[in-house]
């Protein structure tokens, strides 16, 4: 279903366009599915042909009783029964963010769940009212059928990723201990450490156990992507010093019976430092840089340092890891200020055909740079980010002006896909239905998650 071969293959004459050609594609619609129409609703600007439905609203009541949460963020899509799709949405809420809370700003609905599946019950004050939901939609009558809140007292659950067995993991980008802490205007108690990584089914029919896996580390975790053919989990961090971590499971598909974590490393140069901040190790555009990993220790960290314990190790160094997805043997990643302009940088890496085992020693993974944004640029602040059913990259901005959605093609042309031009909210959740013919996203902070119908096959 999804043309992915087609990007890889004809990926690297992008060097060839010049970031100035793509100035005025967001205004002129050059190339990809035409110029952006002015949404009469003041929502989201669409190409022709293109339109959305609303498929959930923040504060609004969902099948469980309790409140769709705020500030929805990463999300994936898995086939459901009947031909209904089953959604699983992030939501980036803290404990203090009771107007965005599933229990209501006085916590008047929390009694609705079960205790034990509250992961921070908060003193049944201030608990966390991140976590994630689940919405059954039927994509032919376009309506949701059901939601319902399916990981709950996490906190700052910011994106996240598919795993190839049926199941979404819900990333943490926060790091806080137990006890009382005084954010935001007001008191908050904590139960629990945070910072992990969260696995929710999609058939989940409520709230899921939740179990922290602490062997994916304990850090300011940004997103997911899984390596089908061996399982190993690779993971972002939304820090200006970050890293690229993977996890090897013990046993794939089973996270929970732990595994080791690693950070990813450029061959003969340490601690190489890919934000291009400065004018002393630079990461060229479209040279390939051979990899290897190292092994990472006291993942489950006290302290606030394993990305910095790791780049002492050797490992590169990245401005802060966004989003990142698989797609034929090759992960895609956005940094959101990389770049000297400090604007954002989207990079490739190869997965070794011995992905995760002794061989990979002989066949390592490589890494390139593919994107560095700039004043010109009509890419700015890449996060989310997706394989297109036609076989482009799709990546959502986050910026303080006209956040959009930007394709990027096989021969390096970025153009627009959507423009929130109402609102200063991020977008978030890229992805799109089994059969490629809906796409879903989030307007964040404007608590909206849309469906958007159209003729996606017909980009050029």
């Amino acid at each position: 279903m999804i043309n992915r071969r087609r990007f890889l293959q004809t990926l690297a004459v992008a060097a060839a366009t010049p970031a100035t050609s793509v100035a005025a594609n967001r205004k002129s619609g050059t190339g990809g599915f035409g110029k952006l129409i002015a949404d009469p609703a003041r929502i989201l600007d669409l190409p022709p042909g293109f339109s959305y439905t609303v498929v959930a609203r923040a504060g609004e009541e969902m099948s469980d009783g309790l409140l769709i949460p705020g500030e929805a963020d990463g999300m994936a899509v898995f086939p459901g029964d009947d031909g209904d799709i089953v959604l699983v949405c992030n939501h980036e809420n803290g404990p203090e963010e009771r107007g965005s809370s599933p229990f209501g700003v006085n916590n008047e609905r929390l009694e609705r769940i079960d205790r034990a599946r509250i992961y921070d019950f908060g003193n049944g004050k201030t608990p966390g009212a991140g976590g994630t939901t689940t919405i059954v939609y039927d994509p032919i009558g376009q309506r949701t059928r059901r939601q319902y809140l399916s990981l709950a007292g996490t906190e700052i659950n910011c994106a996240g990723g598919p795993t190839p067995w049926g199941s979404w993991l819900s990333c943490e980008e926060t790091f806080t201990d137990p006890g009382p802490a005084f954010e935001w205007g007001q008191m908050v108690v904590r139960e629990q450490k945070h910072g992990y990584v969260f696995e929710v089914p999609a058939g989940a029919a409520g709230p899921v156990e939740p179990v922290p896996l602490t062997g994916l580390g304990r850090f300011e975790h940004e997103a997911a992507a899984v390596n089908p053919p061996s399982g190993v989990v690779y993971l972002t961090e939304d820090r200006h010093r970050s890293l690229l971590y993977r996890y090897l499971p013990r046993v794939p598909g089973e996270l929970r019976r732990g595994g080791r974590l690693q950070a990813l490393s450029i061959s003969g140069n340490p601690s190489f430092d890919t934000r291009n901040w400065s004018a002393g190790a630079y990461m060229q555009p479209w040279r390939w840089f051979e990899t290897s990993w190292i092994d990472l220790t006291d993942v489950d960290s006290i302290g606030n340092d394993l990305r910095l314990r790791g780049y002492g190790d050797g490992g590169a160094r990245f401005a802060r890891g966004e989003g990142i997805c698989h797609a034929d043997g090759s992960l895609f990643m956005t940094c959101t200020i990389g770049g000297p302009e400090r604007l954002g940088q989207v990079f490739e890496y190869r997965l070794s055909p011995a992905d995760g085992t002794p061989g990979e020693a002989d066949d390592p993974g490589q890494l390139r740079l593919i994107a560095e944004s700039n004043a010109n640029s009509l890419l700015r602040h890449a996060d989310n980010i997706t394989m297109s059913p036609w076989g482009d990259l799709v990546i959502c901005e986050d910026t303080l002006d006209h956040c959009g959605l930007v394709g990027i093609t096989p021969d390096g042309r970025q153009y627009p896909v959507a423009d929130n031009a109402y609102t200063i909210s991020e977008l978030a959740g890229i992805c799109f239905s089994p059969d490629g013919s809906v796409m879903f996203v989030n307007i964040q902070h404007d608590g909206l998650t849309l469906a958007i119908t159209g003729p996606w096959q017909s980009s050029g």
